[in-house]
């Protein structure tokens, strides 16, 4: 699978990744291990965890089954901000962040962290307080690189500020949610992070499912399905606009040769500056069929006509 680099200076990762989020919470650590091991057969060499996942279950999970594997992956975590019911003092994020990597590394069975994301911006803590303790993790070799998730366009450039003008080790990239059928951060963050020369991870590619064309018009949600069983993505995902989308993506895929779900992956892929598209799984099929969908290059007449 083609690798690509996060970012003027982060890891190089596969094209596809594997969201592990499911690990802990719906699957076991027998079925996690069987989609670890299917993934990184298929190539996928991108593995996108974070300490909430599962509590803390995917993170174990993950460390129990590499192994002798874990050369041939890039671990991505994620540390959590400061618990809601505690009140910001100075120290305090640094504290936090500080015993979330110790336990990362413990649960992950390894000694570095190939990429640490920043799970949430703290609303309270300076960015500062943040970077300094990341460069550190750095320079001790416990972290490798460092990333943000679900920024925004304003905290995205503080940071690569704070970051250039103290000499801090820099985010190399930046998580976000992304699809055909979620589009609002190419309005800022996707230019903000093109600008300031960090790779794009786009998660939840399917829209929570939809762009799978398991969810029909006018039909009852499949018994156990993510909108069967939690409402608030249903209520997102599953209006008549988005079923007028997915039919028309839904026909230009078939035009030709793919599946709504291939177009959906390989359209990410196609995008300036995305270095990793994160696709998670429940089964080694579902793994599998991720992987090809990454080996769909669409060419530029292609992408200029999928339906908007």
């Amino acid at each position: 699978m083609e690798t690509r680099r996060l970012g003027t200076n982060g890891p190089e990762l596969s094209v596809v990744g594997l969201g592990c989020n499911n690990f802990g919470m719906k699957l076991d650590a027998g079925a996690s291990a069987a989609v670890i091991n299917a993934a990184i057969d298929a190539g996928i060499t991108h593995l996108d965890t974070a300490e909430m996942y599962g509590g803390t279950k995917s993170e174990e999970f993950i460390g129990a089954t590499l192994g002798k594997r874990r050369d041939d992956v890039v671990i991505a975590t994620k540390f959590l901000p400061r618990p809601k019911d505690e009140a910001y003092t100075p120290g305090a994020l640094r504290r936090r962040i500080t015993e979330a990597v110790e336990g990362s590394l413990r649960r992950l069975r390894t000694d570095r962290i190939d990429l640490y994301y920043q799970h949430y911006p703290d609303a309270d803590a300076p960015a500062d307080e943040a970077l300094e303790t990341l460069d550190e993790l750095v320079r001790q070799g416990k972290v490798l690189h460092i990333a943000s998730s679900n920024v925004s366009a304003e905290q995205l450039k503080e940071s690569a500020s704070v970051s250039a003008d103290k000499k801090l080790a820099a985010f190399t990239g930046t998580q976000l949610e992304w699809s055909l059928l979620h589009r609002d951060a190419e309005e800022d963050v996707i230019p903000a992070a093109r600008e300031a020369g960090l790779g794009v991870v786009p998660y939840f590619p399917l829209a929570s499912g939809m762009l799978t064309g398991k969810y029909k018009r006018g039909e009852v949600f499949p018994e156990g399905s993510r909108f069967d069983k939690m409402g608030h993505f249903a209520d997102r995902f599953a209006g008549e606009d988005s079923y007028d989308r997915v039919e028309a993506l839904t026909a230009f895929a078939k035009d030709n040769g793919h599946s709504v779900a291939e177009l959906a992956v390989a359209w990410l892929a196609a995008q300036d500056g995305v270095a990793s598209v994160i696709a998670g799984a429940t089964t080694p099929e579902q793994v599998r069929a991720n992987a090809a969908a990454g080996e769909w290059a669409l060419t530029p007449e292609q992408l200029r006509s999928v339906p908007g």
